[in-house]
């Protein structure tokens, strides 16, 4: 029988950027146009600049954890350091939600892309089998999985620039700023209630950067490779998500883009009809977009699951790594059952008028922040617990901004709940149960413990 082991150390810092930016660049190609319907092209620019920076603060002092603490289990690892198990629990909890479900939901865009070109297949069994193909490729190796990542995020930032240098001579100032508050062409106070509606919007051109840190193990020299790699992935995403905003909706009636799923291709027919050959290729490049996520995202569910297994939060058995690939194959498989009953369950499941789907995204968004703030809350703890902890990485410009990415998660969070209710309330009664079992389950953290600690003595 397998047993729980530890991941070898072979990704570099292109690596790791590629896994940074295609973890995220997904966010870039559809889900962020929903912005423009509740806050208008001016207030949604304001909303993503504000989250911008909590992305670009948070993980500026993400790294000071990252680094001194290069574990499996990221942001799990860091709370379970500073505020003992329960905050461990929360950590966990907050960054399973986020990884295992918003690989569905993508899952499902791969599927209806395809659909598109393949209409006679059904779009579910395409997700399915997008499941299949990037279980096994996460599960054959981390470094042959890391340098697809690398190869096809690549090509989806090449395609997003293709996309606004051919949009760009359409560009109209005009476009843009037209009734671009909430829908009116002047400033009011109904804009804002919009540009807060917009949160969730804003969160996904950023969403799951911080999944990094869960391939620390597997990150030769840690302690430079990783900031590396979250800068200059944070930087990049900026400015793709920037771009592609603002050359979108300049391009004509950025009101037409703001309820689909395709926003680029149809804003470059706006400019170049529907029979461009830059049309055609930004269709099909685009699918690169979804698939860097998808991919880079069962990365970052299996090392989770690995780590809280490994460490009795979850049963022991999923902590298994695999004797010749050297990958936690029983968590990345795990994961995929529950993203493969949620694309059957989709249209058989729904509350809040919405399929199952459109509220495990939100649910994923919500269980990113509440990790965002525990983390925050981690660096302080552990600040004044371990002074002398190494630190290779300190937060830039501490305490300053994690104070400033902590209050904007926290300002993220509220507004999370109060604009949606009722998957707030589902996604706490599932904490609530998950609590439950961790109660039960002491026993298995210490298990766990002295298991690890008869491996450390025995190595």
């Amino acid at each position: 029988m397998s047993t729980p082991g530890h991941l070898k150390p072979t990704l570099n810092a292109w690596h790791l950027w590629g896994l940074a930016v295609g973890l995220v660049i997904s966010g870039e190609y559809f889900g962020w146009s929903y912005g423009w319907a509740s806050a208008g092209t001016l207030g949604f620019l304001i909303t993503t600049l504000v989250v911008a920076a909590m992305y670009t603060s948070f993980i500026f002092s993400f790294t000071e954890l990252s680094t001194a603490i290069p574990h499996a289990g990221g942001p799990f690892a860091y709370a379970a350091r500073a505020l003992g198990p329960t905050g461990g629990f929360i950590a966990g909890f907050a960054t399973l939600v986020e990884f295992v479900f918003a690989p569905p939901a993508i899952a499902l865009a791969i599927g209806a892309y395809l659909n598109v070109q393949f209409p006679e297949v059904s779009p579910k069994l395409m997700a399915v089998g997008a499941y299949v193909i990037f279980m096994t490729l996460n599960i054959v190796g981390v470094k042959t999985a890391a340098t697809f990542e690398l190869f096809v995020t690549v090509l989806a930032i090449v395609e997003l620039l293709v996309f606004m240098g051919v949009v760009a001579p359409g560009f109209s100032v005009a476009n843009f700023t037209a009734k671009g508050w909430a829908g009116s062409d002047t400033f009011s106070p109904a804009a804002i209630s919009g540009m807060f509606a917009a949160i969730p919007f804003a969160i996904w051109f950023f969403l799951a950067i911080e999944g990094v840190a869960m391939a620390a193990e597997e990150a030769k020299e840690p302690t430079r490779t990783i900031p590396i790699a979250y800068i200059a992935g944070i930087l990049t995403l900026l400015v793709l998500a920037l771009g592609v905003m603002v050359f979108a909706g300049g391009a004509g009636d950025w009101s037409k883009l703001s309820n689909i799923n395709d926003p680029l291709p149809q804003a470059m027919k706006m400019i170049v009809g529907e029979n461009s050959g830059w049309l055609h290729m930004l269709v099909w490049i685009g699918l690169f977009g979804l698939v860097a996520s998808f991919h880079g995202i069962i990365l970052g569910y299996s090392r989770q699951i690995f780590a809280l297994a490994r460490e009795g939060y979850l049963p022991g058995w999923l902590a298994a790594v695999h004797p010749s690939f050297g990958t936690p194959w029983r968590a990345v498989l795990a994961g995929g059952v529950i993203g493969i009953a949620a694309i059957f369950s989709d249209e058989l499941i729904k509350f809040g008028g919405q399929t199952l789907t459109a509220n495990i995204v939100t649910m994923s968004v919500l269980g990113a922040i509440v990790m965002y703030i525990i983390s925050m809350v981690s660096l302080f703890a552990l600040r004044k617990k371990e002074p002398n902890l190494e630190r290779p990485f300190p937060a830039i410009a501490y305490p300053v901004l994690p104070a400033v990415a902590l209050v904007l998660a926290v300002g993220c969070l509220v507004t999370m709940i109060w604009f949606n209710a009722l998957i707030s309330g589902v996604f706490l009664g599932v904490m609530a149960l998950a609590y439950v079992y961790f109660r039960l389950t002491v026993g298995q953290r210490t298990a766990a413990a002295a298991l690890s600690s008869a491996v450390v003595a025995g190595s």
